[in-house]
C-alpha cells in the first residue's frame, strides 16, 4: 500500500511541475504592428488564459545584433523550460543558440530548420500553408474585380495587386497561392506586384501601393507586416480595395477609422496565435515532437479568410460568390485543389510566373 501511496504521489508532483512550466516569447522586432508579431502577442494571452501557463513576451527590436545575446540569456536564465521565437530571421541565431542548451525547449514559428545537422533534437518547427490560404484570397480578389456589386470605378482591365514585404520564399509562397487563386477564377487576371524591402514602414506601404492602384489594380494583397499597414491606407485614399494579412484588420481598425474597415475586403490570417497555444498544448501533454517541422494549413484553421461581419455583408450581397469561395475552400481542404508553392522553388520558374501575369 505505501508503494502505491508513494507512486501515486510521485504522478501528482510530476503533473503539478509540468504544469508549472514557465514560457518566454521572443520577438525579433516591435508589437503594434497590428499583423504577424501581434498576433503572438495574442497567443501569449491564449496560453496564459487557456492553459494557466505563465508567459513572458520580450521584445527585442529590429536591431539583429540583440537577438543572439536575449536568446542567450533568456535560455540561460533557467527560468523557462520552453523557449519560443519566430521567423526566418531567427533561424542562424536559433541554430546556434538551441545545441548550447539542450535542457531548453525551442519553439520557431513561419519556418523550418534544417534538422539534418542532428544538433536540433530541442527544437520543433511551425510553418504555414499560407499559399492555401492565398489561394482563397486571389479568388476572392478575382471575384471582386469582375463583379458587378461593387461600383471601381475602374475599366475592366481585370488587374489585382499584392505587396510584398521582401522578395525571400514565405512572401513569394504567398504571392504564387494569391496568383493561382485568381487564375482559377479567370485565366486571364493579371496581377502587379511590388516588394518593399521593409517590414515596418507604412509611408513606403502606401506609396508603392497607390502606385499599382493607377496600374489599374482595384484590389491589393498586402503581405509585408506593419509596412502593409499602408496598403489599407492607400485603399482608403484611392477608393480601391485592400485584403489585410495575419490579423483581422477590419476588427482592429473598425474602433478607429471605418473608411479603412470599408476599403478592406478580409485578411489572410496566418494564426500564429492559435498555432502557438496548439503547440504548448501539445507539450504539456507530452505529445510535441522535437526535431522535426509541423505544417499546418486550411484543415489545422492555421490559415484562412477572416470570416468576420463585414466579410459576411459583402458576401451575403452575391449568394454565387459565397458559395464559389466555400466550395474552393473545401477542396482545398478535401485535396481536390493542390495549391502550388514557392519554397523550394527556384529564381528562374519563380520569374516564369511572376512574368505571366504582369500586367
Amino acid at each position: 500500500m505505501k508503494k502505491v501511496l508513494l507512486i501515486s504521489l510521485l504522478l501528482v508532483v510530476a503533473v503539478v511541475g509540468l504544469a508549472q512550466f514557465k514560457v518566454a516569447i521572443l520577438i525579433n522586432g516591435t508589437l503594434g504592428d497590428k499583423s504577424f508579431f501581434d498576433s503572438a502577442a495574442r497567443g501569449a494571452q491564449m496560453i496564459n488564459k487557456e492553459l494557466g501557463i505563465s508567459v513572458r513576451l520580450i521584445e527585442m527590436g529590429y536591431n539583429p545584433v540583440e537577438w543572439e545575446p536575449t536568446l542567450e540569456d533568456i535560455s540561460d536564465s533557467g527560468d523557462y523550460e520552453l523557449v519560443i521565437v519566430g521567423t526566418w530571421q531567427m533561424v542562424d541565431v536559433l541554430a546556434r543558440v538551441a545545441p548550447m542548451y539542450p535542457d531548453v525547449k525551442y519553439i520557431i514559428f513561419d519556418t523550418d530548420m534544417d534538422y539534418s545537422t542532428g544538433k536540433l533534437g530541442n527544437v520543433n518547427s511551425i510553418t504555414y500553408k499560407q499559399n492555401e490560404g492565398s489561394f482563397l484570397a486571389g479568388a476572392l480578389a478575382a471575384l471582386v474585380s469582375k463583379s458587378t456589386i461593387l461600383d471601381n470605378n475602374l475599366p475592366d482591365k481585370k488587374v489585382i495587386g499584392l505587396l510584398g514585404g521582401m522578395d525571400i520564399p514565405v512572401i513569394n509562397d504567398f504571392l504564387i497561392g494569391y496568383i493561382e487563386g485568381a487564375l482559377y477564377i479567370d485565366k486571364d487576371m493579371k496581377v502587379a506586384l511590388s516588394y518593399v524591402g521593409s517590414w515596418n514602414d507604412p509611408a513606403k506601404g502606401k506609396e508603392f501601393t497607390l502606385s499599382m492602384y493607377r496600374q489599374s489594380a482595384d484590389v491589393v494583397f498586402a503581405v509585408a507586416g506593419e509596412t502593409g499597414n499602408g496598403v489599407l491606407e492607400a485603399a482608403k485614399e484611392a477608393k480601391r480595395w485592400g485584403i489585410g494579412v495575419d490579423s483581422d484588420m477590419q476588427l482592429i481598425y473598425e474602433a478607429k477609422d471605418m473608411d479603412i474597415v470599408n476599403h478592406t475586403l478580409t485578411s489572410m490570417l496566418k494564426n500564429v496565435d492559435f498555432s502557438l497555444l496548439r503547440a504548448v498544448k501539445l507539450y504539456k501533454e507530452g505529445k510535441l515532437t522535437f526535431g522535426k517541422n509541423d505544417e499546418l494549413g486550411l484543415k489545422e484553421d492555421a490559415v484562412g479568410l477572416a470570416k468576420n461581419p463585414y466579410y459576411e455583408a459583402l458576401l451575403a450581397l452575391d449568394p454565387t460568390m459565397k458559395a464559389k469561395l466555400e466550395q474552393i475552400e473545401k477542396d482545398i481542404i478535401d485535396g481536390k485543389i493542390i495549391v502550388g508553392t514557392a519554397i523550394g522553388m527556384n529564381n528562374a520558374d519563380l520569374d516564369k510566373i511572376r512574368n505571366a501575369v504582369k500586367p
